[in-house]
């Protein structure tokens, strides 16, 4: 039998990296570490961190982004994982940098698509209607 993890590891907050460009609004999607799906970037709050600090921690640590991320969340999904319930808070991020090096790149791939293909790509149809909010908010 696993053993649960602590009670702060359940409650996780996530970016919603995203860009302007010529062509339109796209959307910066990461490939989760095991499974290889298309995700965005998330992590647990840790202890001392607002959900803010700690989804832009995750950005650069996934993803090898840094940028502007937003004050208030786009929304929220749950998601089973580690035999329990996990709340992930997530907040809009307008990418400013892009590094060539990061914590986990030789685990994740990041790919920049549509709003219209983010949406198609993610499991969680929560998480794409907030793509959809920041297509129509940004």
């Amino acid at each position: 039998m696993r053993m649960r993890k602590p009670t702060y590891w359940y409650q996780q907050s996530a970016v919603l990296p995203f860009r302007r460009t010529a062509a339109g609004l796209e959307i910066l999607l990461i490939t989760s570490r095991r499974r290889k799906r298309w995700i965005l970037p998330k992590g647990i709050i840790e202890p001392g961190m607002s959900p803010q600090d700690s989804a832009v921690k995750e950005a650069f640590e996934e993803a090898g982004i840094g940028g502007r991320v937003g004050t208030q969340a786009l929304g929220s999904y749950s998601r089973e994982k580690w035999d329990s319930v996990c709340h992930i808070e997530v907040f809009p991020f307008e990418v400013t940098d892009i590094f060539d090096d990061w914590p986990e790149k030789m685990v994740r791939q990041r790919r920049w698509v549509t709003p219209e293909d983010a949406c198609k790509l993610l499991k969680f149809k929560e998480v794409a209607a907030m793509v959809r909010d920041v297509q129509r908010l940004f």
